[in-house]
């Protein structure tokens, strides 16, 4: 019997540990900076742009860094986008003109792009490939958690204290992630040793596409489409209800995710990634309009529960499903483009329903986006459909 390669290494531990709290420094401003921005005399045109020029940014920068990985060790450029984005926080404070914060907003984009990329790459080295659906999956709860616990916290402190201190308790966490990416050691695969010899040429369109991975990325582009009226609007749309805890559609996001993380790490590694993703779109549409429609506060908890059931299992899987379909040679330039669908479905979510929402109403932002969830599930329901084979994990 062929013995499970181990997946719980202290890199892997560390490395986890230290994305978590990049991601949790970085996501506590991400749902305030809008209503910042509207503090400071924005429009709503503007409001959209403060996520535009971020993704922007980190997109422009994912084809660089994803060909670096290529002949590079790791380390160095991890701390590298580590103390970038630290710095970037700490300048938010600097200046109230929109268009400075704008600018800013770009080069935060800058090292966001590179961070993530790096961090991604590095876990797909260090975790053993017959195994990439539940160790991303647990990479990716990294992201999840950071993504769902930090806003909570950051909208809490927003509301109930200051900006300032929101950004020094931000500072606070980028720093802890510098110390245990520093504390930490990170493999660098031999075909990275190998390029070190005979650097491949660098082409902007080869190091940002991955042909292999094109279709799972693109539906990743989708669902975060539909995401990205959350992630600019719920703050808005809360103080419009009159609702106390928006927190808490992140807090019960984080504990769905949480707890239903290690069951769809491993179904993904058996069965594939389709049908885990039709049922994540289902319950994430579903809580899509509950949000719309939320009075209360227990609306809230339970359209952020459902929301972490499906959308929180789904981002790893397709990750994991980009991943999959690359090699270890290329796996940077496949995680560039897995976040940087990201940044584009929220960057263009953020333009598209800022446009919008000079004609409608919040709530109907969510309403519009829940169908970019039915989509997914159609093409996911479709790629399914041309699978000759039963699915092998990958070797």
């Amino acid at each position: 019997m062929q013995e499970t390669p181990r997946l719980w290494t202290r890199p892997f531990i560390f490395l986890l540990l230290g994305n978590l709290f990049t991601f949790m420094s970085f996501q506590m401003l991400l749902p305030n900076l809008p209503p910042y921005i509207e503090a400071i005399g924005g429009n709503k045109m503007e409001i959209g742009l403060v996520t535009t020029m971020f993704s922007i940014a980190a997109i422009l920068i994912r084809p660089f860094i994803g060909h670096i990985l290529m002949t590079k060790e790791r380390k160095a450029l991890i701390l590298a986008g580590a103390i970038s984005l630290l710095l970037m926080t700490l300048l938010y404070p600097v200046t109230q003109v929109v268009l400075i914060v704008l600018l800013l907003r770009f080069a935060h984009g800058l090292a966001w792009g590179w961070s993530t990329t790096t961090n991604g790459t590095a876990a797909v080295d260090i975790v053993p490939r017959k195994r990439v659906g539940e160790g991303m999956g647990y990479f990716g709860l990294s992201i999840t958690v950071g993504m769902i616990i930090a806003p909570s916290l950051g909208i809490y402190i927003y509301q109930n204290y200051t900006f300032h201190l929101l950004i020094w308790i931000s500072a606070a966490l980028g720093i802890i992630s510098i110390l245990l990416f520093t504390l930490t050691t990170f493999h660098t695969p031999e075909s990275v040793k190998e390029n070190q010899e005979a650097p491949p040429k660098f082409s902007f369109i080869g190091s940002l596409v991955e042909k292999r991975s094109w279709y799972p990325a693109f539906v990743t582009f989708l669902t975060t489409f539909g995401y990205g009226s959350i992630v600019t609007y719920i703050v808005i749309f809360g103080n419009e209800r009159g609702l106390s805890g928006t927190y808490l559609f992140y807090l019960f996001n984080a504990l769905l995710a949480t707890i239903s993380r290690p069951v769809t790490g491993r179904y993904f590694d058996k069965r594939g990634p389709w049908n885990l993703i039709m049922f994540c779109t289902s319950i994430t549409f579903i809580a899509m309009w509950i949000l719309a429609s939320a009075d209360t506060n227990m609306d809230l908890i339970i359209a952020g529960a459902l929301f972490g059931l499906g959308y929180g299992s789904m981002m790893p899987a397709f990750q994991a499903w980009v991943i999959s379909k690359t090699t270890t040679a290329r796996s940077g330039i496949a995680n560039g483009m897995f976040y940087s669908s990201i940044d584009l479905g929220i960057g263009l979510s953020a333009v598209v329903l800022g446009v919008i929402y000079q004609f409608v109403e919040t709530a109907s932002l969510f309403k519009i986006s829940s169908f970019l969830f039915i989509l997914v599930f159609i093409l996911t329901w479709l790629d399914a459909r041309k699978q000759t084979e039963t699915w092998q994990p990958v070797s």
